[in-house]
């Protein structure tokens, strides 16, 4: 201890400690955070005893600043354990509520007696707590992302627990038509149901997000989800080659471990959706994937309104490649959408004639495209389109997303 008091009497020294009144009884804690930040490896009673010898600093009486609080640091221990006991986790983090007067009263005394190396009485009680629940469960304090951060309020001795996501990464594939990536609210009752929705609250019986959480909701405990996908397919396209990325968020888990090879089985059970790939992930990674814009494949089965020639057809269809169109934002969203002018470039683009007045397109776009639009031209709101230099109406009567160009 003998280092450590030399820097604590240099420390006092440069302040004005030496005259702090030795009526106002500080404890050990107390007196040795006022100097928190001189020296490391000791705690702030250590510190404090340290400071008591080193400059004749007496204690009779209760602490005049915490009035026992710093005592009480294995009750909220206690506290802290018996709130996180329900939960799995494998990192933790300890925040803090203390009353008002006794945080005005330290930095008052910061200010009085210049004391620049003090530390807060919240860090304190943060940190020491955080070490008895550290040693008692075997988990590690995390100060950058942890699994739960337990808040505990010292006036009322009650704890909140923040409980953060648990991420899933994976890929799946929709392989019926007919139903949305994500929950669609009902338009008319907003979600809470009524005759059009038959009291679902829902636009469509069930969705990808809705698949695939379930087993996920059952075997975590958790309260809810999110589902981020890269991008997204229409309701009446099919997703298929190797899948589409997407995040899956779960909200307050009570348990973290789950068993991605029997949630995968029970997912493609469904006959509708399939996963495959699940992965731990965090919010860093799904941010970056929703800010990714990846090139896609399409193959459309298209029906042109008259008879086309091949020869012209496959003309036409060569024409695209390369080609910028220019993509008014599409009639049959302009419900939710902003009325905005959008530049794509068609990378690639081949036909395979399936009759005088059928065809299968398989084509290469960047993100963003409106496909369809592309066939139909959506009454001269994308140009150039297909049927614009064909001159006969064309319509996508089916389409597939085969493939996501991923980033090498």
């Amino acid at each position: 201890m003998d280092d450590i008091a030399k820097e604590l009497i240099t420390a006092a020294d440069s302040s004005d400690f030496r005259s702090y009144p030795k009526e106002e009884a500080l404890c050990d804690s107390c007196l040795g955070r006022l100097f928190g930040r001189v020296g490391t490896g000791f705690t702030n009673a250590e510190r404090g005893k340290a400071i008591r010898e080193s400059l004749d600093v007496q204690r009779e009486g209760p602490c005049s600043l915490c009035s026992g609080l710093m005592d009480e640091i294995p009750k909220f221990a206690r506290l802290v354990e018996s709130a996180l006991s329900e939960f799995e986790f494998d990192t933790f983090l300890i925040g803090s509520r203390t009353d008002q007067d006794i945080v005005e009263k330290e930095e008052t005394l910061w200010s009085d007696f210049r004391l620049e190396r003090a530390e807060p009485i919240k860090a304190e009680i943060n940190r020491e707590t955080g070490k008895i629940v550290e040693a008692s469960t075997g988990k590690d304090v995390d100060f950058e992302r942890p699994n739960i951060m337990a808040i505990l309020d010292t006036r009322f001795d009650f704890v909140q627990l923040q409980v953060n996501p648990l991420f899933t990464h994976g890929r799946y594939k929709k392989l019926k038509r007919g139903i949305p990536q994500t929950r669609w609210p009902c338009r008319e009752c907003l979600g809470k149901g009524c005759e059009r929705c038959n009291n679902t609250g829902k636009m469509y019986e069930t969705s990808v997000e809705e698949i695939v959480a379930a087993p996920f909701i059952e075997r975590t405990g958790g309260i809810g989800v999110s589902f981020h996908g890269m991008g997204r397919e229409d309701v009446d396209a099919l997703m298929l080659g190797d899948g589409r990325p997407f995040v899956l968020e779960v909200k307050e888990p009570k348990r973290r471990t789950v068993d991605f090879r029997a949630i995968e089985e029970e997912v493609n059970a469904s006959g509708l959706v399939s996963v495959d790939g699940l992965r731990p992930s965090d919010r860093r990674e799904m941010v970056q994937m929703k800010e990714a814009r990846l090139d896609k494949t399409y193959s459309l089965r298209v029906t042109f309104q008259e008879p086309v020639e091949k020869e012209n057809l496959n003309e036409v269809v060569r024409s695209f490649k390369g080609t910028e169109v220019a993509q008014r934002t599409p009639t049959r969203v302009l419900h939710r959408r902003a009325d905005l002018l959008r530049r794509r470039k068609i990378l690639e683009m081949d036909v395979t004639p399936l009759g005088s007045n059928t065809a299968e397109i398989v084509l290469t776009a960047e993100a963003g495209t409106y496909v369809k639009e592309l066939v139909s031209g959506d009454r001269g709101r994308t140009t150039p389109s297909l049927s614009g230099l064909l001159g006969v109406p064309a319509a996508v009567d089916e389409l597939d997303v085969i493939r996501i160009h991923e980033s090498e």
